[in-house]
């Protein structure tokens, strides 16, 4: 941390001269030595209720390439360039949040290295909430989001290199499919489908057909439902797509047997896998989670951090708890899977063994719910209160405040490509 002069507040150093980080309670002035900057009412996070961060993928993206262009400029180059925040404590957190990324992603900090740079002085930073309506009672911190960016790196979730912004914020977009990929090529988290395309009760429905052309370009092979039927599901089998119903009840947690199935499904797959709720929010982000968990080891807060970071408002009230719980056994489930894996000397056999163990599980399990029957009228899940859920009131919410005009897209000081976060 340094102090600029007299009278002026301390800063955290971020590159020695070059570039500092700043709680100010007033707008300063830029110097002939020095730039200040803010981006609290540039980059905002649209809330649900009362969750305000982290910000989004896109986010993440537009303040690496603004940070990129300052310090590139021809007439900053002898300037110190300082990011600013003002008084508001939510926007603190995601102002801190967005340049302890920039130090994990470009600059090779750790976690704990870009988290100490950002505690100067006497600052905290307030946890970041779910997207839930009411009290709390957990949270993710500005570390757990670090360490999720810094294992999303490692495992090759991401690459800014090759980072498509106009598709990411494009397709996020209720009217455009609601749709985020969680890890390129192998998840993807969407909206619920409808029988029919059409604006209704303040959301946007899509049907099945409007997804199909999306998900055979990007190899989606296998689609699962969490939610109650609102489509035929042979509107994507007929279209050469594999379709699993695993339905349990909006705003809640998933059954041992729920969670073995989905996991099951996914480690047989062969291509990508498209999840789906009713906003596909909370019990996707919930089962995606698992499967992350298990595979990569991450830690529940990191991955319910990461989850949030790709499709914000994922994971939901007493969701948060689950996957906690759940950690130290899929943790150990992980362990024995990858042990097993290395142990076993026909990988095709195996694949195509658990495939036809998967197709006769899936029959007694779900029984009539795949034979996929018309139903003659739609209905929403169990646990709906005057016929609204809370992926109904979340989506809606969803529709109503992406309203407003797009931002102008950035034009980033780093290469980019059709391909979505490839």
């Amino acid at each position: 941390m340094s102090r600029e002069g007299a009278g002026t507040p301390l800063v955290a150093e971020v590159i020695k001269d070059r570039l500092c980080f700043a709680i100010l309670y007033s707008r300063p002035k830029s110097s002939s030595n020095i730039h200040y900057f803010c981006i609290d009412n540039e980059l905002e996070y649209e809330n649900f209720y009362a969750d305000f961060g982290p910000l989004n993928l896109a986010m993440v993206y537009r303040y690496c390439c603004k940070i990129n262009k300052k310090l590139k400029s021809i007439t900053m180059l002898r300037k110190k360039i300082i990011h600013f925040t003002g008084p508001d404590q939510r926007k603190q957190a995601n102002a801190a949040f967005l340049i302890g990324c920039y130090m994990v992603i470009y600059l090779g900090k750790t976690p704990e290295e870009a988290y100490r740079i950002l505690m100067f002085g006497d600052t905290s930073y307030i946890p970041f909430r779910d997207a839930a309506y009411g009290s709390c009672n957990f949270y993710i911190t500005l570390l757990d989001c670090f360490y999720a960016v810094k294992k999303a790196m490692q495992y090759d979730f991401f690459n800014f290199n090759s980072f498509n912004l106009d598709e990411y914020e494009y397709y996020e977009k209720a009217e455009n499919g609601d749709l985020n990929w969680i890890i390129p090529d192998r998840f993807l988290a969407f909206c619920g489908p409808h029988s029919r395309t059409r604006l209704e009760s303040g959301y946007h429905q899509h049907s099945p057909e409007a997804y199909i052309p999306y998900f055979k370009n990007h190899n989606v092979t296998t689609i699962i439902r969490l939610n109650k039927r609102m489509y035929d599901a042979k509107r994507f089998t007929n279209a050469g797509f594999d379709h699993y119903d695993l339905f349990f009840a909006d705003g809640s947690t998933p059954t041992d047997a729920i969670v073995k199935e989905f996991l099951d499904i996914c480690e047989n797959a062969e291509g990508a896998i498209a999840v789906h709720c009713k906003a596909g929010l909370g019990r996707t982000g919930t089962l995606i989670a698992c499967y992350i968990m298990k595979h990569y080891r991450m830690t529940a807060t990191e991955t319910i951090a990461w989850v949030r970071i790709c499709r914000p408002g994922s994971v939901i009230g007493p969701q948060q708890q689950f996957l906690m719980m759940k950690q130290a056994s899929l943790w150990m489930e992980g362990d024995y899977f990858r042990q097993k894996l290395r142990g076993q000397e026909n990988g095709k056999h195996r694949a195509a063994v658990s495939k036809l163990l998967l197709a006769v599980d899936d029959i007694s399990i779900n029984g009539v719910e795949n034979q996929d029957k018309q139903e003659p009228e739609l209905y929403s899940d169990d646990d709906e209160i005057n016929g609204v859920t809370q992926g109904d009131r979340l989506r809606a919410l969803k529709s109503r405040r992406q309203s407003k005009p797009n931002a102008i897209p950035l034009t980033p000081s780093i290469s980019r490509t059709k391909t979505v976060l490839r």
